[in-house]
């Protein structure tokens, strides 16, 4: 009876989306997180005084979700380096695969400023990605995500991806929407050294989102991210682009599929 109950169970889980068998748990940040921090922060506030907005909106304990705009590549480090707290978010596994000396920079540097490495994709690899930011939340720490998926190129604010709410509404985290101002200035796209230009980091009022209704339901999940993506528009005044973030259709066939998957993790 009991295999027949696990049985069920997993099942359950698998049409949900969720993985079938309860994965092992994220490591935490050690000493490289804390010492590159120190590093970055000193580097940051002598260099460029970024404004830091709010930060008392940011739980001290327990999981909370930093949901922000997304403009360049130096946001994932003026959220960690900003926050109040230990922030983790997730960067594409081949930042912590490489070889030799390059290979050793790249994954000290990733992982002194919080990020966990995932496989990155649509679907299932999305799925996973979800589960890792979860597991995180689900040991009671604080975890960065962007809802638009990618960076945006034209500085409009993309819609959000669903991912953000199943996380907040499957773990209960505190959502704190995040408003970067300035940082496509500071590092524009296909530059590697910061510019020394202003940046603005504005930590919104923390969200509850669970009269939403539960994680199962799409409309949920939709309202939830919709909630938040105009709590991250009112911090940054960004244009709306009402549309997601992401490259046109290559055919027929792709714009079909995505017409019958309106839903974006």
């Amino acid at each position: 009876m009991a295999d027949e109950e696990q049985t069920q169970r997993r099942a359950r889980e698998s049409s949900q989306g969720r993985p079938a068998v309860t994965p092992e748990p994220t490591s935490k940040p050690g000493l490289v997180y804390y010492v590159g921090r120190a590093v970055l922060n000193t580097t940051a506030k002598l260099l460029y005084r970024p404004k830091i907005i709010g930060r008392k909106n940011v739980p001290k304990r327990g999981p909370v979700i930093l949901a922000s705009n997304h403009l360049s590549f130096i946001d994932s480090i003026a959220i960690p380096i900003s926050a109040p707290r230990r922030v983790q978010f997730l960067a594409k596994s081949d930042y912590f695969t490489g070889r030799g000396l390059k290979g050793w920079v790249s994954r000290t540097f990733f992982t002194s400023i919080g990020a966990v490495g995932v496989e990155r994709g649509v679907g299932q690899a999305a799925q996973e990605a979800l589960d890792q930011g979860r597991r995180i939340l689900e040991g009671g720490d604080a975890f960065a995500i962007y809802p638009e998926g990618t960076r945006s190129l034209d500085g409009r604010l993309y819609r959000g991806r669903t991912g953000v709410a199943w996380l907040a509404l499957t773990t209960g985290a505190t959502v704190v929407p995040v408003g970067l101002i300035g940082t496509d200035e500071l590092m524009p796209v296909g530059t590697t050294i910061p510019k020394f230009k202003p940046v603005t980091v504005i930590f919104g009022e923390p969200l509850d989102l669970s009269h939403h209704g539960a994680a199962e339901s799409g409309r949920a999940r939709r309202k939830a991210t919709d909630e938040i993506m105009s709590a991250i528009h009112a911090l940054t005044g960004q244009e709306l682009a009402n549309a997601y973030n992401e490259s046109p259709p290559a055919d027929a066939v792709e714009r079909i599929k995505r017409a019958l998957r309106p839903e974006r993790l």
